[in-house]
């Protein structure tokens, strides 16, 4: 069940407290999932990039602070900071967002997570990276997590869905 902004908003306060007591990977992603969580259901700009900036900084804190920490952790930190990004360049179409996200995930795609496949296709195909866009989603494709819909329905690949490959990847996955 979703939470509401005011209960989103109470569990920042808890957590926030929780890290005055200290910190660990697993209080870093949370508290930057709940700033993640209130960026897609405000309407207003301005408390977007606010609440994208705080989660910038405490994924990229917990991803850092600690030497040690259990790779799916890791993994989830790493992921989120892409969303953090990603939904940064939906809000200013800046490239560099994509880029940078390209940067982060690249260094993980050794993990063979589908997701990690996912993001890296989605920033190609915003910076219009077709060969690379077709390298990541067909990565992606391989995997039991491959979500159809997600990329059908995907705006950032709409300038791919009339192309012969596209349509035969999907085709794939479809049977």
């Amino acid at each position: 069940m979703r939470m509401t902004t005011k209960q989103i908003i109470q569990r920042i306060g808890e957590t926030d407290q929780l890290f005055l007591q200290g910190n660990t990977p697993e209080l870093a992603l949370e508290r930057g999932d709940l700033r993640l969580q209130l960026v897609t259901l405000s309407r207003v700009t301005q408390e977007q990039h606010h609440f994208l900036q705080e989660a910038i900084v405490l994924l990229e804190q917990g991803r850092v602070e600690f030497e040690e920490m259990p790779l799916d952790t890791y993994l989830n930190l790493s992921l989120h900071l892409a969303k953090a990004y990603m939904l940064y360049f939906e809000l200013t179409r800046e490239q560099r967002y994509a880029l940078i996200t390209q940067q982060i995930m690249k260094a993980l795609s050794h993990a063979d997570h589908g997701d990690v496949f996912f993001f890296l296709a989605y920033a190609s195909a915003v910076k219009e990276e077709p060969a690379m866009t077709r390298h990541w989603l067909t990565k992606y494709s391989k995997r039991k997590d491959f979500d159809f819909e997600l990329v059908q329905q995907h705006p950032c690949f709409s300038a791919y869905r009339e192309q012969e490959w596209f349509v035969h990847l999907l085709k794939q996955k479809m049977h």
